[in-house]
């Protein structure tokens, strides 16, 4: 029993990916990117994050912006495997696994202070993870080691081949993942034109997994024994995991004129080794496929940041209109994962970006954009536990003047995900195929102050 499950991959990564960004990188930091995600070259509060080099052509004074989104994802997973017609409960071949991520409240804030030539900013976000995804009846590569185990299994307990009927069991699974960054530094005009920045960004790492497999049964047709418990194959886990990480960030800014501005930012990769801390059950400790989660064979796990960069331009035709696009590369292929799972990445993430704003009143501004995030994921890389997904976005959203000193953004985001498939040769004659897929939408609401 044991040798199957070391062949088998029963818990990874579940950390929710509700935002929007790289493989573990939010990018949404504010309600302003929900109405317009090309934020790589505006000059406006929320540029302490997407342009740090440019909130030095703000006013001079004090700037304060306060922003809560609320994510909400699904992941599923459809599976066809043979052997789960057996189970008694589901007895078709392919079967659909949803897991729902989502986080209540998703707090950031950035602040500037603003002098004539040095601007001092600091921010506080989720810069990765973002939540938590909870699936409430396991996953597919689960369901498929044990509906080949427990054949095997009845076989071995001297139940004739032609009394096995099928089998059920108890899946759980949930993972909550959050990046928290605090970002400190500082811009410097150099000319009217052009401004520089220097910052640094702490990371700190917190992750928790939990999962089980219980109250698992041989169903057959001999009489006396129609159910068989098997407590020897119940599993139980939960592993907690921290840790801190830094990251250098600079950013340059030059404004052309009244109408065009280009800017451009750059993250160093962020070394994240995650200390594990964990509580499992025998079979679980026993289990390779469990190591990354085991404190006594893991003590830690790498879980890298990619280095990052982004560039954009700005446009402002007339007085009242601006036009934006922006363009993101998250260098994947060298940000250490555990086990070097990195390898079977086949490329770094791009994302292209457009945005417009309009200021149809002097109490309402409208804006609207869209996203293409394109992942370059070999199918190795892929599981029904971590499936990053190509995807489309839209977003649209108001920011409201309601004095001179406070405005309220309202953004709203909604992904449009490509769907993959991918078919694994389990054994001679044996394949098990996954559709994966994603929904999700996002609402944030944001105040900003000028002092």
């Amino acid at each position: 029993m044991k040798r199957f499950f070391y062949s088998a991959v029963l818990f990874a990564v579940c950390s929710s990916e509700a935002m929007a960004g790289g493989l573990v990188t939010n990018s949404n930091q504010s309600a302003s990117f929900l109405r317009n995600p090309a934020r790589d070259a505006v000059i406006d509060i929320d540029g302490v994050y997407t342009n740090p080099a440019g909130v030095c052509f703000m006013p001079n004074g004090f700037h304060l912006g306060l922003t809560a989104q609320h994510p909400e994802q699904q992941r599923i997973a459809t599976t066809t495997f043979p052997y789960y017609k057996y189970n008694v409960n589901d007895p078709t071949e392919t079967h659909k696994f949803k897991g729902k991520a989502s986080a209540p409240i998703v707090p950031s804030f950035q602040a500037a202070y603003v002098m004539d030539k040095l601007t001092l900013s600091a921010s506080f976000a989720v810069t990765g993870g973002g939540g938590k995804c909870t699936f409430d009846e396991g996953i597919g590569s689960i369901e498929m080691l044990y509906s080949t185990m427990l054949p095997q299994m009845a076989v071995q307990q001297g139940l004739p081949q032609q009394a096995y009927k099928g089998y059920s069991f108890d899946a759980y699974m949930r993972g909550r993942q959050y990046y928290f960054g605090f970002q400190v530094g500082a811009g410097y005009k150099v000319t009217d034109n052009l401004a520089v920045f220097a910052g640094l960004r702490t990371v700190y790492g917190s992750a928790s997994y939990e999962g089980y497999v219980r109250d698992i049964k041989i169903h057959t047709l001999a009489p006396g024994m129609e159910v068989i418990p098997v407590k020897a194959a119940e599993i139980e886990m939960t592993t907690d995991q921290s840790c801190v990480g830094f990251t250098p960030v600079i950013g340059v800014d030059y404004r052309i004129n009244d109408q065009w501005n280009i800017a451009a930012k750059y993250e160093f990769r962020t070394k994240m080794n995650l200390k594990n801390s964990s509580d499992m059950n025998d079979l679980a400790r026993t289990t390779i496929a469990l190591d990354k989660f085991n404190d006594a064979k893991t003590k830690y796990v790498r879980d890298d940041i990619p280095g990052t960069f982004t560039c954009g331009v700005q446009y402002s035709p007339i007085e009242t209109v601006r036009l934006n696009a922006g363009y993101h590369f998250y260098d994947d292929c060298n940000a250490v994962k555990y086990n070097n799972e990195q390898e079977l990445i086949d490329g770094g993430t791009r994302e292209v970006l457009f945005g417009a704003e309009w200021d149809a009143t002097k109490l309402l501004t409208v804006s609207a954009g869209w996203q293409n995030t394109h992942y370059d994921l070999s199918d190795a890389y892929l599981s029904d536990m971590v499936h990053n997904l190509s995807s489309n976005m839209i977003v649209c959203g108001v920011r409201l003047h309601v004095s001179e000193k406070i405005s309220v953004d309202l953004g709203y985001m909604h992904n449009f995900y490509d769907k993959r498939t991918v078919e694994t040769q389990v054994s001679a004659g044996v394949t098990k195929k996954d559709v994966y897929e994603r929904r999700n939408d996002a609402f944030a609401v944001g105040v900003n102050f000028d002092f």
